[in-house]
């Protein structure tokens, strides 16, 4: 074996630049789905850190919540939410594994900036504020940051965030200073200037409910710093809101809150309904003195990996507290079914161009083993003279091929991750389809061991095939044919 790899590197060596041009062949190819495949990784990295960051791992909710809860969240609420938190942390299989488990209240609301005369309807999202902020900081993949601090951290009750688009709707960029926000024309500005104060039965109804003012019982708020995602979000020390939700039995509460930050929520459809506010802040508006709930349970962990594992642990879990209960446990990739559409997308592009490349390699190779089959006929009949099997003329020339693709694969990974760590030092950024936030590109390539060895090894093989045919017919050539071949 050790000769035949001698003579089929002299073999290759013989003709130096049609061997260099197949090796160039082969390693562009390699480089070109290296690079597209580090740029489908990071994207699948980058997509699941922030969900992750902002959704956890799983969330564990009424069965019916997904497909029905954005009609009427508060119909799904959890009563028993902190008993299976508590059951969750102390859980001793699961301490290893959940990183944060938090409640989360989604309700539907009016939103109103009564000062300006506008108003439109929200989907408010009550958080627990540390927890949100310890969220944030899982970064399973060492990716740039995504999402800023989190700006209602150390914040009064009465604090909430409200989206980029939401605050440009309600006309309260410039008081929060939210940079690049479009402003309306003077005539609507000078409509909107003259807009109704608060009406006087939706104060009352708001400095009625015990926790909330209409006018001075609202805490001032201090400066909140950066919050959300870079050059998409303004703070500010409070504006006033008026919040307007229905109680599960039909009658409305109101809350007058202060918004401390604008922050890009990356979709304009959600940026311009998104309403974030303490979670108690959320339960007092939504059920006032009736018991809280809350609509999901969000459960984050530390590695991604092990999903399958404590979704099946949780669901066992539940079913030993709450016999006969109407929960269920559901992961990100079923909650935001946008990340699985885009990998599949991406997956899909990478195979066709992986089926390109391998077409030209397998084209390219096989040229350039015809050719050397043509130019060392008198030779083959010469060895063959001499006693060499057909088997052996064969093994050389497959033996030519395979060495090739191995060359060609190598150089093809080194220059990958040569380009892909000079691309990473540039700092670029990308917009995601329907998004309005630019995310952080990078070109994943190592650390991606199984596409790199999928790759070289693809490529390989594809080399080694394509000497295949041209090896077959030189080993049928006639021997007193070859020898007088001039």
């Amino acid at each position: 074996m050790i000769q035949t790899l001698s003579l089929a590197a002299r073999n290759l060596l013989r003709n130096r630049r049609r061997s260099l041009a197949t090796l160039l062949a082969l390693a562009i190819g390699a480089v070109a789905v290296l690079l597209f495949g580090g740029y489908a990784a990071d994207i699948r990295a980058t997509l699941l850190t922030d969900y992750v960051q902002n959704g956890g791992h799983l969330r564990i909710q009424h069965k019916d919540f997904y497909l029905f809860g954005s009609g009427n969240p508060t119909a799904y609420g959890i009563a028993d939410y902190p008993k299976i938190v508590r059951a969750i942390e102390d859980d001793p299989e699961l301490k290893g594994e959940v990183r944060v488990v938090s409640p989360t209240l989604v309700f539907g609301g009016l939103a109103g900036n009564y000062e300006a005369g506008v108003s439109r309807p929200v989907i408010g999202v009550g958080y627990v504020a540390d927890d949100v902020a310890r969220m944030r900081q899982w970064n399973e993949y060492g990716l740039p940051e995504i999402n800023g601090p989190y700006a209602l951290v150390g914040a009064p009750d009465d604090a909430v965030i409200v989206g980029v688009g939401l605050a440009r709707v309600l006309l309260l960029c410039e008081r929060l200073q939210v940079p690049d926000c479009p402003r309306p024309s003077a005539d609507e500005g000078k409509a909107a200037e003259q807009g109704a104060a608060l009406p006087d039965d939706i104060a009352a109804l708001a400095a009625a409910e015990p926790g909330q003012g209409a006018a001075g019982k609202a805490a001032a708020v201090g400066n909140a710093g950066k919050a959300g995602k870079s050059g998409k979000a303004g703070t500010t020390d409070g504006v006033a809101l008026e919040l307007l939700a229905t109680q599960p039995r039909g009658s409305p509460n109101v809350a007058a809150v202060k918004v401390r930050a604008a922050e890009d929520q990356g979709f304009k459809e959600l940026d311009e309904v998104t309403v974030k506010l303490q979670l108690d802040q959320a339960q007092r508006l939504v059920y006032g003195r009736a018991p809280p709930r809350a609509t999901a349970i969000m459960v984050q962990l530390e590695h991604t990996a092990s999903v399958p594992r404590v979704t099946a642990q949780l669901r066992a879990l539940l079913d030993r507290l709450l016999p006969g209960h109407a929960l269920t446990v559901m992961n990100f990739r079923e909650l935001n079914p946008f990340f699985d559409e885009t990998i599949a997308l991406f997956n899909t592009i990478f195979g066709f161009i992986f089926v390109l490349i391998g077409g030209i390699v397998l084209f390219t190779v096989s040229n350039t083993m015809m050719a050397a089959v043509m130019e060392r006929t008198a030779e083959i009949g010469t060895v063959r003279a001499v006693g060499l099997r057909q088997s052996g003329i064969r093994r050389l020339f497959v033996t030519e091929g395979f060495l090739l693709g191995c060359v060609g694969a190598v150089t093809g990974v080194v220059s990958a991750l040569v380009l892909a760590a000079i691309v990473n030092a540039l700092g670029l950024t990308w917009l995601p389809p329907g998004s309005s936030t630019p995310l952080p590109l990078s070109i994943r390539v190592f650390g991606e061991y199984g596409m790199i060895g999928g790759t070289a090894i693809g490529l390989v093989v594809i080399a080694t095939l394509s000497a295949w045919l041209p090896a077959w017919r030189a080993a049928r050539l006639s021997i007193v044919d070859a020898l007088r071949h001039a």
